[in-house]
């Protein structure tokens, strides 16, 4: 008898170790800011994030971060990245830290919607979206065709910068400069103690040293600059940011935890 697999289940098992972490370090794979299950199979609603960087959908979180958070435009910009781009990268940063497999989220392979009534920008994941793996990863030889089978740990790290930083991020940034009055160093600060900060959250689910994994992904995307990780009041690591995020221009001022802004 020939077993049928659910293609569902087939699409979604490249994936399978990322919505693992998820549950074993938040409770759960459905986020306020990422799709349950990451995969959306139904795209209604829903927008690429090449909208962001070449349509008109920019222009539409910025405003709604402003509206949100009552801030003025260069904030709303900062707090708008600072949402969507831990979002973005926590499944990358998870995926490499836990079996090295890395989704390649370049802007047409993830997709966005925003509702006022909920997070400020919700993220998922295109079904086929293409997962990087090494030699030895066993769906290496399962012959799906989103799996890319790249030589080494260099060059895993290699398409992770190219799909995340060069392919989307970078774009957008870009895409927010020629808008707002931010440089880029503040913006990078955000996604580089984001990915930080999601290594350290799911540190009881993922191998190895939390330091050592935080320390190869900044430094793959060169921006391990803007972080530095040290010892937090109970001896466990916590991390200390070297740009802010501007939430201390609010009408509500906040500083967040290990902002290089003192009280």
């Amino acid at each position: 008898m020939t077993a049928v697999i659910d293609p569902r289940a087939r699409a979604a098992a490249p994936l399978a170790p990322i919505t693992a972490t998820l549950r074993t370090a938040f409770g759960t794979d459905d986020l306020p800011g990422l799709h349950a299950g990451l995969l959306v199979d139904d795209r209604t609603g829903w927008l690429p994030a090449t909208e962001l960087i070449h349509g008109d959908q920019l222009p539409r979180m910025l405003d709604s971060a402003a509206r949100r958070w009552q801030a003025k435009r260069h904030a709303a910009a900062a707090l708008a990245w600072k949402a969507y781009s831990y979002w973005v990268a926590l499944p990358v940063a998870l995926g490499w830290a836990s079996a090295r497999r890395v989704p390649l989220m370049r802007a047409d392979d993830v997709l966005l919607r925003m509702d006022d009534d909920g997070p400020l920008v919700d993220v998922g994941l295109r079904t086929g979206i293409p997962v990087a793996v090494l030699p030895h990863d066993p769906i290496a030889a399962a012959g799906l065709p989103e799996v890319l089978v790249v030589a080494d740990e260099a060059e895993l790290l290699r398409v992770l910068r190219i799909s995340l930083l060069d392919q989307h991020m970078s774009p957008l940034l870009d895409e927010i400069h020629s808008r707002v009055k931010l440089g880029p160093r503040t913006l990078l600060g955000s996604l580089s103690s984001g990915i930080a900060y999601a290594v350290l959250q799911a540190a009881d689910a993922l191998p190895g040293s939390s330091a050592e994994t935080i320390g190869t992904l900044l430094d793959a995307l060169d921006i391990g600059d803007l972080i530095e990780l040290v010892p937090g009041e109970d001896g466990a690591v916590t991390v200390q940011r070297r740009t802010c995020c501007l939430a201390f221009t609010l009408p509500d001022p906040k500083i967040c935890p290990g902002c290089c802004i003192r009280p």
